[in-house]
């Protein structure tokens, strides 16, 4: 099969979207992405800045149609644009209006409502570039990585048929789902963008960020429910107490989370809570649900090999044998344990551990609402490294965080890894729309606090 049409379904009058609680059929989404593709530039690279994620999926289909592939950067930074613009001239932003501070030459979004309807989605050629997403390389300078539509569609249609397996569903036909997470990053344009597209599911147009909009979200569509979500705009929402709506399923993923979180989430939400494990270079590998253990499972296809630092996937939607950037204990090649990143490898008198691993474990100690270890570059070659701990407690005052920091610590990690500071801080420097903490304005952050 050489090609792949731009959206699943047989019924292009049930929805791909909801707009303040109104459907937006499938068929007068293929309308709004040709109307949209007869207005773009020839030649080009698109940067969709859209907030709007129906626009958004618009633009990336109107993309498609061109031939033209999706700029996916780590952010919209000035440094990481001009970078965009050096490694593709002809990049241009898709903006929702005029105004835009980006440094690029501009096509605005318009909606054409005046486009007839369309009954026959495009298919489109599996091997056509569909996307560059960029991420940060050791050089701090955005590394294209590029996706090809054949894989991603073999790679949502795997996930959509795991999450209807984690929903006790055949099929994701019906789905309403909200999202936390912005559709220009990996995590939100595979699992609320793509998986409308290729999976049936349909999304809601905005990204509620407070918690009252983020109920107020759920609320207003139909049910099975499904929250699209990270670890930390998860725990804003639980510790907001307001009412919520039930969520069939909890979508969660950049960031380890808590089995205590996981399980306040199930039981405020009453659905499942199921984390999504990936990477850029091989896409969505894995689910698991949080609250029945560590271990994770694979897509269908996909046989992990190697174990360690050295593990790799292959099968399904990855073509090659690819590398993941984990540490991971190899139980079978469908099984795995994920232990932390290799790039956070930490190294203290002779032993090692990753400070991904740390982090969960210090967000599972009860009393922190967030918290991150940190170690001061200076002493990273320090054979007695010095490890910093941001703790953000608010009920503990100093003397009780310290002792129940470490009383949470001693029996999870080596005595060589506890923190010789715990720092009270209101809040981490997370990014709003991802939950992350970057690792070079985290330190920049750490050292300030320090200092003070």
């Amino acid at each position: 099969m050489t090609q792949a049409p731009l959206i699943f379904g047989s019924d292009l009058d049930a929805p791909i979207a909801w707009r303040a609680g109104a459907p937006i059929a499938r068929r007068r989404y293929l309308a709004d992405v040709q109307a949209l593709a007869a207005r773009l530039p020839a030649q080009g690279a698109m940067l969709n800045l859209s907030g709007d994620r129906y626009r958004f999926a618009v633009g990336l289909g109107a993309a498609m149609l061109r031939g033209q592939p999706n700029l996916m950067p780590p952010n919209h930074q000035r440094e990481t644009v001009a970078r965009l613009q050096s490694l593709f001239p002809q990049a241009y932003a898709l903006v929702d209006g005029q105004g835009s501070e980006v440094a690029l030459p501009q096509a605005a979004y318009g909606d054409a409502t005046d486009a007839a309807d369309a009954d026959v989605p495009p298919a489109l050629p599996r091997a056509q570039l569909a996307a560059h997403v960029l991420t940060s390389g050791s050089t701090g300078q955005p590394v294209p990585h590029p996706k090809r539509w054949g894989p991603l569609v073999d790679c949502t249609v795997a996930g959509a048929q795991r999450l209807a397996e984690h929903l006790g569903r055949p099929d994701l036909e019906g789905l309403s789902l909200v999202a936390t997470v912005p559709p220009q990053h990996m995590y939100g344009f595979e699992s609320t963008v793509l998986i409308a597209m290729l999976g049936g599911a349909a999304f809601d147009a905005e990204r509620p960020f407070y918690p009252a909009d983020i109920a107020a979200a759920l609320d207003r569509l139909p049910r099975p429910r499904m929250l699209v979500t990270t670890p930390f705009h998860l725990r804003m929402l639980l510790e907001a107490g307001i009412a919520l709506p039930t969520v069939d399923l909890v979508l969660s993923a950049t960031a380890p989370l808590s089995p205590q979180l996981a399980a306040r989430a199930e039981s405020a939400l009453q659905g499942q809570l199921v984390e999504i494990y990936g990477c850029t270079e091989a896409g969505q590998v894995a689910t698991r649900r949080t609250t029945d253990g560590p271990e994770w499972r694979t897509y269908a296809g996909l046989a992990l090999s190697g174990d360690g630092e050295l593990s790799q996937v292959q099968g399904g939607h990855v073509v090659v044998p690819t590398p993941l950037a984990d540490i991971l204990e190899v139980l079978e090649p469908s099984r795995f344990r994920l232990l932390g990143r290799s790039n956070d490898l930490i190294n203290i008198a002779g032993k090692r551990n990753s400070l991904a691993h740390l982090n969960f474990h210090l967000n599972s100690t009860p009393g922190v609402a967030d918290g991150a270890f940190w170690l001061p570059p200076d002493e990273a070659d320090g054979t007695v490294a010095r490890l910093v701990a941001f703790v953000v407690a608010p009920g503990l005052a100093r003397a009780a965080l310290q002792e129940a920091v470490l009383a949470g610590l001693r029996p999870r990690v080596d005595p060589v890894f506890l923190p010789r500071r715990i720092l009270a801080v209101p809040a981490l420097p997370r990014e709003p729309s991802t939950g992350k903490l970057p690792a070079i304005a985290f330190g920049a952050w750490a050292q300030r606090q320090l200092a003070g």
